[in-house]
């Protein structure tokens, strides 16, 4: 089923925080294949437009191509730490559940950092599933849809950096006199819902990076598209100046005060800048530094009473839930006229101990060997190696 959503502007009102100032160019007309809408698959949704014939006078009223489409990999990496494209705004704004602005910092100054493999299963998926989404998107919106030029730069700001997934037309729009920015995504039912991809408005994400393609190309509207497992969600977004201006000051300050300088903006509360932290250097054993005295006592005193908070925060969460199960006795799911409110079902972690202890034979029965790998033995004969893969814990004096 298809969810369609009109009007969506501003993502999110803690955008609102950043301040306002670009400016507008000029850009050079791009002359695109003939367009050739998806056919339409099976009966999902009105068929596209027929095929356009003759090239496409596309052009980027602030933007212009930097480098094509099909460029060297190489290329476009080394294209990407020129400047801020739109995942990276996202991450500076805390909006990127994958990293912060300390991690487009170390990727724009060209410190290295490592792979994570489930990261690049993600984006693997994502790109291959990206003309699926658009596919999809075509068939049911009617818009003709042509593949991006590659990646485009503001005419007055080279920092300002595009790679939208693909250029929007209208279908009576033969001329492209009103282009459009089309933001494709795929998600599980369950990112989905972490995310927001159910409200009225398009998700943080994906719309603020929509919207920093309209402020790269001076386009005036896009659409941001979903494949949430088998099912297409889309929302159109009209431009928005202010936020668009907005967008340009956060990234101009973050490149004149962080990127240019080599200065790293200080870490934010995300998971994602916890894990690069842990990894960015290799700890010098008992190696000490002096830090500023105010600083360190400040984030000493901050960090006790949100440690006493959390635990008081824990315990009434607790006091809540069990509540509910109280509530619930023997009954997996709790209802209202009805319907579900909350369940407790038998469906959790499996007790390994209880289990061994109560059902000694049929727990031999079950069980078998397994590698592992002798953490001792390798601490005694490999001491740096062993040392190497440890997790580093932050810690205060009053803990040991």
């Amino acid at each position: 089923m298809k969810t369609t959503r009109t009007a969506s502007t501003s993502p999110a009102a803690v955008l609102r925080v950043v301040a306002a100032g670009a400016k507008a160019g000029e850009g050079t007309p791009e002359l695109l294949p003939p367009l050739t809408p998806p056919a339409p698959c099976g009966t999902a949704g009105p068929e596209a437009a027929s095929p356009v014939s003759g090239p496409v006078p596309l052009s980027f009223p602030t933007a212009r191509v930097l480098l094509p489409a099909g460029a060297p990999a190489e290329d476009w990496l080394a294209v990407r730490r020129t400047g801020i494209g739109g995942s990276d705004v996202s991450a500076i704004l805390g909006l990127d559940t994958h990293g912060g602005a300390l991690r487009v910092w170390q990727d724009k100054v060209g410190i290295p950092r490592e792979t994570d493999s489930r990261l690049e299963r993600s984006a693997r998926r994502g790109h291959r599933l990206e003309g699926l989404t658009a596919e999809f998107f075509s068939e049911e919106s009617g818009l003709l849809i042509l593949d991006a030029p590659g990646t485009l730069q503001h005419v007055d700001h080279p920092h300002w950096l595009a790679n939208p997934d693909r250029i929007t037309l209208w279908p009576d729009d033969v001329q492209a006199a009103d282009p459009g920015i089309l933001e494709c995504k795929s998600r599980t039912w369950r990112s989905a819902r972490a995310e927001g991809w159910r409200g009225d408005e398009a998700p943080d994400g994906p719309a603020l990076q929509a919207h920093w393609y309209l402020t790269v190309t001076g386009y005036q509207h896009a659409h941001v598209a979903g494949l949430i497992d088998d099912e297409l969600v889309w929302w159109q977004l009209q431009r928005d100046d202010e936020l668009c201006q907005m967008l340009a000051e956060a990234v101009d300050r973050f490149w004149t005060d962080h990127v240019l300088p080599g200065v790293p903006p200080v870490a934010d509360g995300s998971q994602a800048t916890a894990e690069l932290l842990a990894r960015l250097w290799t700890a010098r054993e008992e190696a000490t530094v002096e830090v500023d005295p105010v600083e360190a006592m400040l984030l000493n005193q901050r960090r006790r009473e949100l440690k006493e908070r959390q635990a008081s925060l824990e315990t009434d969460l607790t006091e809540v839930e069990n509540r509910m199960r109280q509530l619930a006795g023997d009954a997996e799911v709790a209802t209202v006229g009805g319907k579900p409110v909350f369940t407790w079902r038998q469906n959790g972690q499996f007790a390994h101990r209880r289990f061994r202890q109560a059902e000694p034979e049929l727990a031999a029965e079950y069980t078998h060997l397994v590698s592992a790998v002798d953490i001792t033995r390798l601490a005694k004969d490999h001491p740096e190696i062993h040392r190497k893969y440890r997790a580093r814990v932050l810690r205060t004096p009053s803990e040991g």
